[in-house]
């Protein structure tokens, strides 16, 4: 979802647990960091006032707000004719899982056979439309359609939601009611530019629209009408569908003609403390350091820098990416994702099977495991920057500086071996 779904193993700052129809993070939202907006037509917001009693005082207060930000009052109040919040929304905003889920369990599904032969199959029945997309933005079709397949499985399933009706309910009593007020009036914004009609405005339950799943936001500064028939339609026009897909990466500076990145043998002695994306090393510095395909031919070359992931710690696959995998965070900022979107996109291709294996074996860490393993680091010295059950980079780089202490290798993956180590401290 372009800038989101929230979604896989580790989105990152707001929706953490808003899942788009294929199970990311959507497009725009606060969870991806995406590209530098191409300006679109401003909306004027304001500070939130303080929530009225009632959903219908809210919506009163709402309109003179929308209104001054240039929509129309008939818009308006076709969008919220007999509008109610949806309890669904809030139950699914305030969901907190009990267990996150292994990288390896998401990518079984991501990256099912029928997933597989079903992008095969679209690549040819699209071939001429994705490579007139590709020569506009330099993007692959395979990479496009594997976004679109994770996104919506291929358009099956663009959500069901009322688009308006959703944001409403979370502007008007969700956890992020100043977001989600931006993103109504964007919404708003898209209905008065007449590009989708108000019934079929549906989607997440976050909010996330159309076929590859944009946030109002990037809707308003990356969708594109590429079939040139005066709107921008991303449920019914799989031309606007690829158009805008590769429009918001290449603004994501998308690198033609390059590869994502490729599984690596990391060699004997491998220092893990120069795992992640913040290490950034050219190809060339990475193979002289012993990093080897997995393939067993070279590195693949880029202009670019190159990083080493280890998704599951020192026992699982690692990978070199490079720039064009960013791109991918950049359309939703979580590991498994992008991983999920650039292995899916090798398959179509008759690669993408991994050498090395997953820790299967490992017993994954429980939502109440998670907080006690941060505030026993805290109680160490290692400040975790917060104790909510959510391993973010803060709390990675704690975990990393605990194994430096104990001996373990640095790689910053928490495993149940090292809690129990830490509760016997």
């Amino acid at each position: 979802m372009a800038v989101r779904k929230l979604t896989v193993a580790g989105a990152a700052v707001m929706l953490a647990a808003c899942s788009s129809p294929g199970g990311s993070t959507p497009v725009g939202s606060a969870t991806a960091s995406g590209p530098t907006p191409v300006p679109a037509q401003p909306v004027a917001t304001t500070a939130a006032p303080a929530r009225p009693a009632t959903f219908e005082e809210w919506v009163a207060d709402f309109r003179v707000e929308a209104l001054a930000a240039g929509i129309s009052a008939a818009t308006f109040d076709a969008a919220f004719a007999g509008l109610t919040p949806n309890p669904q929304v809030i139950e699914n905003d305030n969901f907190q899982p009990e267990f996150s889920r292994p990288v390896w369990e998401y990518l079984d599904n991501a990256i099912s056979d029928a997933r597989v032969s079903g992008g095969q199959q679209r690549l040819q029945q699209h071939a001429s439309l994705l490579s007139s997309v590709e020569r506009q933005y330099g993007v692959e079709p395979r990479i496009i359609v594997a976004i679109w397949g994770l996104e919506s499985g291929y358009g099956g399933n663009v959500g069901s939601f009322d688009v308006i009706r959703s944001l409403a309910t979370l502007a008007y009593q969700g956890r992020r009611s100043q977001a989600f007020r931006e993103f109504l009036l964007q919404a708003l914004q898209i209905l008065d530019r007449g590009d989708i009609s108000r019934s079929r405005m549906v989607g997440s339950w976050a909010g996330a629209m159309g076929q590859t799943q944009f946030m109002p936001g990037s809707y308003l500064n990356y969708a594109v009408d590429f079939d040139n028939d005066g709107r921008r339609d991303l449920w019914d026009s799989l031309a606007d569908v690829f158009g805008s897909t590769g429009n918001y990466l290449a603004n994501a500076d998308w690198r033609p003609g390059e590869t994502w990145g490729t599984e690596v043998v990391l060699p004997a002695g491998f220092d893990y403390r120069n795992t992640g994306l913040e290490v950034r090393r050219s190809t060339a510095q990475w193979d002289a350091a012993g990093v080897r395909s997995a393939s067993g031919g070279p590195l693949p070359p880029t202009g670019g820098q190159a990083s080493v992931i280890i998704p599951a710690g020192h026992r699982g696959p690692a990978f070199l990416v490079y720039d064009n995998f960013r791109s991918i965070l950049r359309y939703n900022n979580a590991t498994s994702y992008a991983l999920a979107v650039s292995l899916l996109s090798d398959r179509f291709a008759g690669g993408g099977r991994l050498v090395a294996a997953w820790p299967r074996d490992q017993q994954q860490l429980s939502r109440q495991d998670r907080i006690d393993l941060q505030t026993l680091l805290t109680a160490r010295g290692y400040d975790t920057q917060g104790i909510d059950g959510i391993i973010g980079p803060n709390s990675r780089q704690a975990v990393r500086a605990f194994q430096e202490e104990i001996g373990a290798p640095p790689d910053g993956y928490p495993t149940m071996e090292l809690l129990n180590q830490l509760r016997r401290l």
